[in-house]
């Protein structure tokens, strides 16, 4: 998958359009350290329970979501972010369409 081209200015929300019911991705960026995706997803898609090895920051760019991790639900709003804790279980739905930031940085083994 390719990535942005560095030292360039990157407007996130607007780099990246909303497919009908769907989920778009695009990766930022990548490195042995973790990697950072944009993600776009329309109403009701979302992603079913996963784990990770990696700890995961969440920024909503647009819209609303709701991500559930350990089983517990949070509803976060265009610039709320979170941070999904590695080998948790999570998941995440669209509540109304929504974009969102994704890093993911490898913890320690």
């Amino acid at each position: 998958m390719a990535t942005y081209e560095k030292s360039t200015v990157i407007a996130l929300e607007k780099s990246i359009d909303y497919a009908s019911g769907g989920v778009v991705s695009k990766q930022v960026t990548k490195n042995k350290a973790g990697n950072i995706t944009i993600f776009s997803f329309d109403k009701e898609q979302g992603l079913t329970e996963h784990t990770a090895n990696y700890d995961a920051f969440v920024q909503i760019l647009d819209g609303e979501a709701e991500i559930r991790i350990g089983g517990e639900p949070h509803l976060l709003k265009r610039g709320d972010s979170i941070i999904m804790p590695a080998n948790v279980p999570h998941a995440l739905t669209a509540v109304e369409r929504f974009k969102m930031l994704l890093t993911m940085i490898r913890g320690e083994a």
